[in-house]
């Protein structure tokens, strides 16, 4: 048991050490992410409302009716899903990061501004517990997403890439998971029991 214990300590370790090397990705993913609810709030052509509100319209659809545990699985499985491929998929040159990262900023800025709207400024505390754990398990993942986009520009691109890999997706397994776990329960126990 002190054993098993001892090896998921050294991943978790290795895995905050390549977060912390990975910190300069993280504060232009920030950036990004900010400039995303900037644009959302200057910049509002309809098909790009329309598509929003489609959306909307479809979680609403796709979660009508779900227990609290039918709520956590579903927040959970979206949230993974897209964490995941945002990392992995930003082997093409960062680009499906980036663009994850500008389109969640819009995405947010649209919406809150509109609650802000409807019911005033303590709506955003509704957001505030979840996002705790939500944002920065999505923040880094997009980083590390477009951390991996840049293997191209490395003098030895097989072992660059492969160490990436390999440490982002330990990152992914011993940091992300947890914190996409905590704030599935605690949107989901908002949404459910507080609603």
């Amino acid at each position: 048991m002190r054993r098993i214990f001892k090896k998921i300590a050294r991943h978790y370790f290795i895995s905050w050490r390549h977060i912390k090397e990975s910190k300069n990705y993280i504060f232009l993913t920030i950036l990004l992410f900010l400039f995303g609810i900037g644009i959302s709030l200057i910049y509002r052509p309809a098909i790009i409302v329309d598509l929003i509100k489609n959306f909307i319209e479809r979680v609403v659809q796709d979660t009508q009716g779900l227990n609290l545990w039918g709520m956590i699985v579903y927040i959970l499985n979206n949230n993974l899903r897209s964490c995941f491929f945002s990392m992995i998929f930003g082997i093409f040159l960062g680009i499906f990061p980036i663009f994850t990262v500008l389109s969640n900023g819009y995405v947010l800025g649209f919406v809150a501004e509109k609650a802000v709207g409807l019911e005033g400024m303590p709506v955003l505390l509704r957001l505030f517990p979840h996002g705790i754990f939500e944002f920065p398990a999505v923040i880094i993942s997009i980083a590390l997403g477009l951390k991996l986009g840049f293997f191209w520009f490395s003098k030895n691109k097989k072992k660059g890439f492969l160490e990436n890999i390999e440490n982002s997706l330990r990152a992914f397994l011993f940091i992300i998971l947890p914190l996409l776990i905590i704030a599935a329960i605690m949107e989901g126990i908002l949404i459910i029991v507080l609603d």
